[in-house]
């Protein structure tokens, strides 16, 4: 790969480069790239706005994360918020603070991942701005969606007796994060180190090219089911689980043997000596969909592929509780991603 500096070209110069070939999808995005504002019309909807920002060393290492997976995955986490309001991404802005160690090709490399997933979600690039950066490389995504009114699905309606479901796996995308972390170390002062990844490119996929689930949002409405409450799986089961509970002033009882986890995570957790259970309720970045339906659509949602019910909702004065394997109860706490605590 070639490598140009970026002063070569300037600000305007290096946004025009990245954005030559940009085309639109949605009706909705009027004036995209080139103003000093994009220009959207939304009149029949609820338009809905989620941000996102990710910090080298923060958030990505490098030294592990190629930047096309960087940019497929700082886009789609954003789309992942937009499907958990049960709207669907539709525009995207997109801000980045730049290093001098970068070239015109890496930032190329970002964009080409990020537009991969515009392209296979539907949604357009509609803007941003780029500026130098001290401390590494800087994302920060915005992302406009839009849902029918009355649609939208926020955090504080799950109510007692409702069921608690999640969409595919839980703790995959955590145990790849520690596979990488520990072939990093491994390779440390090795020229020609080959990591050990066989038989666990689940893992790797989960934690490197994570997908939003808009299929999920997509069978549910078929279905004619709008949940009561719902969020995406980014900071941990617990924590956002918690999060519902406490918005919708209610309590809830989880089952540890209803949990979703694939086999090569739990591989993965014994080879390392970590509790499963704690990667599966506390891991972060699966990006799955938890949300709540009514009793009465036990059925329809145990039937449908990816979705598991793994608990119900109960009264507040009741708690919030895992129940384990051999009929315990335990309080459930969030010990997922603080990102604050840096």
């Amino acid at each position: 790969m070639s490598s140009t500096e970026i002063s070569t070209l300037g600000e305007f110069g290096l946004i025009d480069r990245l954005t030559k070939e940009l085309t639109t999808v949605n009706a909705s995005t009027l004036r995209s790239v080139g103003d000093d504002a994009a220009v959207l019309s939304y009149p029949d909807t609820d338009v809905l706005v989620s941000t996102d920002l990710l910090l080298e060393g923060v958030h990505f290492d490098l030294t592990y994360v190629p930047l096309r997976h960087l940019g497929y995955k700082a886009a789609v986490v954003n789309f992942s918020d937009i499907y958990a309001m049960n709207g669907r991404p539709r525009q995207i802005t997109v801000s980045l603070g730049i290093s001098k160690r970068f070239t015109v090709e890496h930032i190329e490399e970002l964009y080409v991942g990020m537009r991969l997933a515009c392209q296979i979600y539907g949604v357009d690039i509609v803007g941003g701005d780029t500026t130098a950066s001290r401390q590494g490389l800087v994302i920060s995504i915005t992302c406009v969606g839009d849902a029918p009114r009355d649609n939208v699905v926020y955090r504080d309606g799950a109510r007692d007796t409702d069921l608690i479901c999640v969409s595919g796996d839980l703790g995959a995308a955590y145990m790849g994060l520690q596979l990488l972390e520990r072939e990093k170390v491994a390779s440390a002062g090795q020229k020609d180190f080959m990591p050990k990844f066989a038989g666990k490119e689940y893992l790797i996929e989960r934690q490197l090219k994570p997908e939003a689930r808009r299929d999920i949002v997509e069978q549910l409405a078929a279905a004619g089911i709008k949940p009561t409450a719902m969020m995406d799986v980014s900071d941990g089961l617990s924590s956002e689980l918690l999060h519902i509970c406490h918005d919708s002033k209610v309590g809830c009882r989880v089952y540890e043997d209803r949990i979703p986890i694939d086999y090569q995570t739990a591989v993965m957790a014994e080879e390392l000596n970590m509790n499963l259970l704690t990667a599966a309720l506390n891991g972060g970045e699966d990006y799955e969909l938890l949300f709540t339906v009514p009793l009465h659509c036990h059925d329809a949602v145990s039937k449908m592929p990816g979705i598991k019910v793994i608990g119900h909702i109960t009264r507040e004065e009741l708690g919030c509780a895992l129940i384990t394997a051999d009929g315990n109860e335990i309080p459930l706490r969030a010990q997922g991603f603080n990102h604050l605590a840096q």
